[in-house]
């Protein structure tokens, strides 16, 4: 048994350093690959940072773009809320404005009640209709032509008009 062991034994030490001299290879490699993981690893943390700053910034855009949106629904209301009052107000003066136009375009009838006594005024651009007038002759007598006085006075009806009532003439 001895010399078997003796035997055995001389290439053990042949083996330990055949196994350190592999050990030692991969030793270095590991060494060699680390290296280029570690800088793989400092490139990626670089690009991660920037990722992170441009997270940041699309994170307040995006709350900048929300509050514009808000910011624009609210002038948006508040803008038709005007054009409503506007709009409101509008008609209202447009019915008044209708209203002065027609009673502008009705004639005036009667300066004084018929048979109280007091005689009708003409007032400015009127005539007082006296007995036996009649549009041609009125017409006739202040210069204008009947169509004219016919058509400042579009609710007048000539054949009944009345001692006392006033018409509108025509610019001349």
């Amino acid at each position: 048994m001895d010399t078997i062991s003796r035997e055995n034994n001389s290439m053990l030490p042949v083996g330990g350093i055949i196994v350190g001299v592999v050990a030692l290879l991969l030793g270095g490699y590991a060494a060699i690959s680390l290296s280029k993981v570690n800088k793989a690893l400092a490139t990626h943390e670089e690009k991660i940072a920037k990722i992170d700053g441009m997270e940041s910034q699309v994170t307040s855009t995006a709350a900048t773009a929300e509050k514009a949106a808000k910011d624009g629904a609210a002038l948006a209301r508040s803008t038709q809320d005007a054009f409503n009052t506007v709009a409101g107000e509008l008609a209202t003066q447009r019915a008044a404005l209708t209203k002065f136009e027609e009673a502008a375009k009705k004639p005036v009838v009667v300066a004084g009640k018929k048979g109280s006594g007091e005689p009708a005024v003409a007032g400015s651009g009127e005539y007082v209709i006296k007995k036996g007038d009649t549009g041609a002759k009125i017409a006739r007598a202040q210069g204008v032509t009947l169509a004219d006085l016919i058509s400042v006075n579009p609710g007048v009806n000539w054949s009944k008009v009345g001692v006392g009532d006033k018409v509108k003439l025509p610019k001349k």
